[in-house]
């Protein structure tokens, strides 16, 4: 591929762009927009792939997307993993931990940089939302660890008070709307020390507490769906493959 930047990102729907629909139905979501702002930075094409899926936990997002973006020949990767890990009971942060190292590392042999993130925090709209937050904080706080250990950049998307707020998330508020994968991404590209486009609106204006109503109206359409999944085996990925799977080229505006 001729872009000097080659950038691939793997992980489940934090990174496929899930919360940022587009008109056509398409993903945008935070890696597409760091792809764009590298090559604004850049003043030149960047090379980007996408291999997340929605609803993957870490070891098939390991087993499935690790050695297919290395084999791209990327010059950045950017990896999350875990969250929905933390979603199901008898969460082995240890083992979330070790599997996250082990993939660094690989990335790092391959010659390309990784990129660690810890995804947003949604645990103040969650039922259950307290126990989430204490396998969240201890992942971030050995994550960091992880980061520092090998020498590799870090975003904490997790630990921006910010992005708590209910006016970044989606309805289903375990997904992040359009202004949230914007913070993100502005987040990832300080992370990468480059410039934040300054069109992008990263901040948004309060949201209301939900009504008696629009709770109730959440749980039919968000929880339960999610609860049959869960019982039955089921995910929100079943069947779908990743948006960009090889290369497409992201010209500077």
């Amino acid at each position: 591929m001729p872009a000097a930047i080659r950038y691939v990102a793997i992980g489940d729907s934090f990174t496929e762009g899930v919360g940022d629909e587009m008109p056509d139905g398409s993903l945008r979501g935070w890696a597409d927009l760091v792809a764009q702002g590298l090559a604004d930075a850049a003043g030149a094409p960047v090379a980007y792939a996408n291999l997340a899926i929605r609803g993957r936990l870490l070891g098939p997002i390991l087993a499935e997307q690790l050695e297919p973006a290395l084999a791209l020949g990327p010059t950045l990767v950017s990896f999350n993993g875990g969250g929905n890990d933390m979603l199901r009971p008898g969460t082995d942060i240890d083992w979330i931990i070790a599997e996250t190292e082990r993939a660094l590392r690989r990335i790092l042999d391959a010659g390309a940089e990784p990129l660690l993130l810890a995804g947003a925090n949604p645990t103040a709209g969650l039922p259950g939302g307290a126990r989430v937050r204490a396998k969240g904080d201890a992942l971030v706080s050995a994550a960091t660890g992880v980061a520092a250990r090998l020498g590799i950049r870090f975003a904490d998307n997790w630990s921006d008070a910010e992005l708590a707020g209910r006016q970044y998330w989606s309805p289903d508020r375990l997904h992040l709307a359009p202004v949230g994968h914007h913070r993100v991404a502005a987040n990832v590209l300080a992370a990468l020390g480059r410039e934040v486009p300054s069109d992008w609106v990263v901040d948004a204006g309060a949201t209301p507490r939900p009504t008696r109503g629009e709770q109730l109206r959440y749980t039919r359409e968000h929880v339960v769906p999610w609860i049959r999944r869960r019982l039955t085996g089921r995910s929100s990925g079943d069947g779908r493959t990743a948006k960009h799977p090889d290369w497409v080229l992201v010209d500077p505006r």
